[in-house]
C-alpha cells in the first residue's frame, strides 16, 4: 500500500426529511384532529481517529462522501427516519482544514478522538406541532433544513517521540531496525527509504515510536532529492537524532547542512533537543 499523507475530499450532511400535514380520521373518533409527524434529520460526516491506520491511502481515491437524507414524517404521528451518518476512519495524527473558510477544523491526535465536521439538516415539523387553542386544525409544516457541504483538506503528521534526520544511505534505516520492530528497506543506495517508518521501542515496561523519514540533502528548500515533503512528520517529535556517517569527510559540515535544512523548512524543530550518532564505525 502506498504511503499518502495528504488528500483533498468534499463532504455533505444529509438534507432534513419534510414535515407532514395529515389529519387523524378513524371510526369512533371525529375531528381527531393534526396528525401530521416530524421529518427525520439528515445523516452526519463524522471523522474517526483509529491507530489501526498509518495513511489516508483509502480517503485519497475517494473523493466525494454524501450522508443520506432524513425520512419525511407521516400520519398518524409518525417520525421520519433518521438519515445514516458518514463515518471517515482517519491514521492518528490527521489534521482537517476547512479549505472553503481557510481554517483548522480539528487535529485528530488521539486514539478514538470523533468529530462531527458537517452535521445533518434538522427534519421538519409536522403540522400537529402548530395545533393551538385558537388554530385547531392548521395547514401547515415546515421543510426540513439543508445539509452543509465542505471541502476539505487532510493532512497526515505521523505521531512520534524520536525523529531520525540525516543524508540518503547514513544507516538511518539500519538503525531503526536494529532498536525497534520496524523492517524497512535496506540497500547500500541512496534513497531507500521513500516513505516514513515507524517503529516501537520497549525498554523496562516502557515503549516510544521512533520514526525513520527519507533522507535530506543540501538543496531540499529547493526542492532537491525529496524536498520537504517529509519532514512534518517530525512536527511533533521530542528530540532529534541525527545520523551521520563516521567515514564522511566533514562530519561538522554535514550536520550544519542538515541543521541549516531544518531552520528553511521550520525554525523551531532546532528548538527540540539534539543528539548525534556517527554509523557505520564498523567499516572504519
Amino acid at each position: 500500500m502506498n504511503f499518502i499523507d495528504h488528500a483533498k475530499i468534499y463532504v455533505e450532511s444529509g438534507n432534513g426529511g419534510n414535515g407532514c400535514i395529515a389529519f387523524l380520521r378513524e371510526k369512533f373518533r371525529p375531528k381527531g384532529g393534526p396528525c401530521g409527524g416530524d421529518g427525520g434529520n439528515g445523516g452526519n460526516i463524522i471523522f474517526i481517529a483509529d491507530t489501526n491506520l498509518s495513511t489516508l491511502h483509502d480517503i485519497a481515491y475517494k473523493k466525494k462522501y454524501f450522508a443520506k437524507r432524513g425520512g419525511h414524517g407521516k400520519g398518524k404521528n409518525m417520525h421520519g427516519k433518521n438519515g445514516e451518518d458518514v463515518i471517515i476512519k482517519v491514521p492518528v495524527g490527521t489534521i482537517i482544514h476547512d479549505l472553503d473558510k481557510g481554517l483548522v477544523s480539528v487535529d485528530l491526535d488521539k486514539n478514538k478522538q470523533k468529530l462531527i465536521v458537517a452535521k445533518g439538516g434538522n427534519g421538519g415539523f409536522g403540522n400537529a406541532r402548530f395545533k393551538t387553542k385558537i388554530n385547531t386544525a392548521p395547514r401547515v409544516a415546515n421543510e426540513g433544513q439543508k445539509g452543509v457541504g465542505l471541502n476539505l483538506e487532510l493532512e497526515l503528521k505521523v505521531l512520534a517521540d524520536v525523529g531520525l534526520v540525516g543524508f540518503p544511505n547514513a544507516g538511518k534505516s539500519t538503525f531503526i531496525s536494529s532498536v525497534s520492530n520496524a523492517k524497512p528497506k535496506i540497500a547500500d543506495y541512496p534513497f531507500t527509504t521513500l516513505t516514513p517508518n515507524l517503529g516501537i521501542i520497549t525498554h523496562n515496561y516502557r515503549s516510544c515510536v521512533i520514526a525513520d523519514i527519507p533522507g535530506i540533502i543540501k538543496g531540499a528548500s529547493k526542492g532537491k532529492g525529496l524536498g520537504y515533503q517529509f519532514l512534518k512528520h517530525i512536527d511533533r517529535t521530542k528530540i532529534l537524532i541525527f545520523i551521520i556517517d563516521v567515514n564522511s569527510k566533514n562530519i561538522s559540515e554535514e550536520y550544519n547542512v542538515l541543521c541549516k535544512e531544518l531552520k528553511k523548512y521550520k525554525k523551531e524543530l532546532l528548538d527540540k533537543p539534539r543528539l548525534l550518532f556517527l554509523s557505520k564505525i564498523d567499516i572504519a
